[in-house]
């Protein structure tokens, strides 16, 4: 089945741009069309998208908002947002991942970069290149948690320690299984783990908080 996608833009111009990449992709659905933030939440609610694409200056409501009514910490049943925006401002970007936004992509990424983030988002994988993020988690947690990080239910295996870390630096699941030699299958299980261990609910949270507890500066968990 195709990925459902809701597009939200105030431009126009953007907005179609956006949904005619997307509707020209193989096995991707744009549908439905937002000028605001408050009509993307009611469609989205709606209609139960598999990915949101929200910019972030909107009129009435802001991306920002929208994305924390339907994928906020307050929320039972999170949508996948990505935050597509012209700014690369790291105060947005704060405010999107705390907001509960998955990813974080500029508009001038390309179409390649677009689509291959509408079916990471859709899969609940990565949705930032690694470079990007590493700078962004960083200055994220420089700012300061919200609250300080909560400890896990169980401790940490090794290969979840490495897991986290390779998750942290932007690997995809593939590319972790090629570095730890181990199967995507085992991937997406020590993945789960962690989830359930950390009590997050995506692979953002799972990086922000191995930076927040500093395993990515120590170098915790990387492979010997």
């Amino acid at each position: 089945m195709a990925i459902r996608v809701v597009v939200a833009d105030d431009q126009e111009i953007v907005r179609t741009g956006l949904t005619m990449i997307l509707d020209a992709q193989p096995g991707i659905e744009v549908v439905g069309e937002a000028a605001d933030g408050g009509r993307a939440v009611e469609l989205a609610r709606h209609l139960r998208p598999d990915v949101c694409l929200f910019d972030i200056r909107m009129p009435n409501v802001d991306g920002i908002e929208a994305t924390r009514r339907l994928a906020g910490p307050a929320v039972a049943d999170p949508l996948a947002v990505v935050v597509i925006t012209t700014f690369d401002l790291d105060e947005y970007v704060y405010a999107a991942l705390r907001a509960g936004a998955r990813g974080f992509l500029l508009k001038d990424s390309g179409t390649a970069l677009l689509t291959q983030a509408v079916h990471a988002a859709a899969e609940g994988d990565a949705l930032i290149a690694p470079s990007i993020t590493t700078r962004l988690l960083t200055a994220f947690v420089d700012a300061g948690p919200a609250a300080p990080p909560r400890q896990p239910v169980d401790a940490l295996t090794d290969r979840e320690e490495q897991v986290l870390v390779a998750v942290a630096r932007g690997r995809t699941n593939g590319e972790i299984a090629d570095e730890l030699h181990i199967s995507l299958s085992t991937v997406k299980s020590h993945i789960a783990s962690l989830m359930a261990k950390l009590g997050v609910r995506n692979r953002v949270e799972i990086a922000i908080w191995a930076y927040e507890t500093d395993r990515v500066r120590k170098g915790l968990g990387s492979p010997k």
